[in-house]
């Protein structure tokens, strides 16, 4: 499990790097991430990296919003 949540972080951070993944992430996420990760996943498991790499995104902007929030007070 740890595996994937490393793989998870990491494929986050190259969607954040690259404009042109993150394009495709939001077209076609299993094929972005396949693309990241440069193997072909069984469909269940690809699944559910996308969704983990789904929540971890929106975590880490639930993150910088409360970050931005907490400078106004």
């Amino acid at each position: 499990m740890d595996n994937i949540k490393e793989k998870i972080e990491e494929i986050v951070e190259k969607l954040k790097n690259s404009e042109d993944l993150a394009d495709l992430f939001k077209k076609d996420p299993i094929k972005a991430i396949e693309k990241i990760l440069g193997v072909d996943l069984p469909d269940d498991i690809i699944e559910k990296v996308v969704d983990g790499v789904k929540a971890k995104m929106a975590a880490d902007d639930a993150k910088e919003l409360f970050g931005a929030l907490k400078k106004l007070f």
